[in-house]
């Protein structure tokens, strides 16, 4: 990673970029990527694409979310104490004592999940942080002088820590490597085509989508504008190595050891075994995982749109996922790049990936 890439990591997932309102974090990501690509444009609900060859009639897209967990402004109370609802998959357990910006009609405001003191709570007794009392203060002594600073029910809140590292380098830490490191990662696949001079025989879109955490609901609509006949899709999953972690439910992954494979229903097998065969052509480390049903990305999006459409998932190992320090090992992030970038080199045009034919 070099020190521009490095630039635009850092810039690109210290923004807040909450679902539904990823708009300032697609303009950073749309600035960085825009020399790399041919064609660039961003449907109405704000997923961004890059379009490289935008003209061929056969379609491969590489995807990752742009959008983060958040809260919302749910109840304000006379007293001025605020109560949330969650924006996306958002933990109550690790809320208290979080500082918090709310995204205010005047502007961004601090405030603070408070709990009460350990003095005043009795051993054995003590409440779990629960949606139900859970709440944020923004110094204000009224509900009054909470709107007075811009702020009323649905008012969306975002976590300010930013991105760090761990043991010089190895790993990256902070909130919404879930999964603004994978819009970093299919920037860098597209930056790599360009910069090589690789003349790619297909139309390459690479998608940065909204609203993957209630639903997936930016690549069920862009997928519909695409219509892709190939889809590389790049998420996260679970770092089991990390304690508290139940391998026989979870899988075992490891951060360091390559990127993840998964096996599911919506994961076109021989898509699939063209992956697994440029990892091992390339020597880029990987991993397995299976998936029983779902696997809970916007892979599902794309296999199941237009017809059905071939689909795979490259996953990054991350610890701590949904929580403001994710973790991710920076060697993986390097090879889910490389095996991106390695399976469009050596993708034919118009293959057909059909079991019978």
């Amino acid at each position: 990673m070099d020190q521009h890439s490095k630039d635009f990591l850092y810039k690109y997932l210290n923004n807040a970029s909450p679902t539904g309102f990823e708009a300032e974090g697609q303009k950073i990501w749309l600035d960085y990527i825009k020399p790399y690509v041919d064609e660039t444009y961003v449907d109405n609900y704000g997923t961004a694409v890059g379009i490289v060859n935008p003209d061929a009639p056969y379609k491969v897209v590489i995807e990752a979310h742009a959008d983060e967990i958040s809260w919302y402004v749910n109840y304000i109370t006379p007293e001025g104490y605020i109560y949330v609802i969650r924006n996306g998959g958002s933990d109550h357990q690790i809320a208290t004592s979080k500082k918090v910006l709310l995204h205010g009609e005047n502007g961004i405001v601090e405030g603070v999940f408070g709990w009460p003191a350990i003095h005043t709570r009795k051993p054995g007794k003590e409440a779990n942080p629960s949606l139900d009392n859970i709440f944020i203060d923004v110094g204000a002594d009224s509900k009054e002088e909470v709107e007075e600073m811009g702020i009323f029910v649905g008012t969306v809140i975002t976590y300010p820590d930013e991105l760090g590292e761990l043991n010089k380098g190895r790993y990256f830490t902070g909130r919404a490597l879930d999964n603004r490191i994978g819009g970093f990662m299919i920037a860098e696949v597209a930056r790599r085509i360009s910069e090589e001079n690789f003349k790619v025989p297909f139309g390459l879109y690479v998608v940065n989508a909204v609203q993957e955490e209630v639903g997936l609901r930016g690549a069920e609509m862009i997928t519909q504008h695409i219509k892709p006949n190939v889809a590389i899709v790049t998420d996260v999953c679970h770092d089991s190595s990390a304690p508290m972690y139940d391998k026989k439910t979870e899988g075992d992954t490891k951060g360091g050891k390559g990127p993840v494979l998964t096996l599911a229903p919506a994961v076109q097998n021989n898509l699939l075994k063209m992956l697994i065969n440029t990892a091992k052509e390339k020597e880029i480390p990987f991993q397995r995982a299976a998936s029983s049903r779902i696997t809970g990305t916007d892979t599902d999006a794309f296999a199941y749109s237009n017809g059905g459409v071939p689909s795979a998932l490259i996953s990054l190992p991350l610890k701590y996922m949904h929580t403001t320090v994710e973790t991710a090992h920076k060697d993986d992030i390097e090879n889910t790049i490389k095996l991106m970038h390695e399976f469009i080199k050596q993708l034919d045009n118009e293959h057909d990936f059909r079991y019978i034919k």
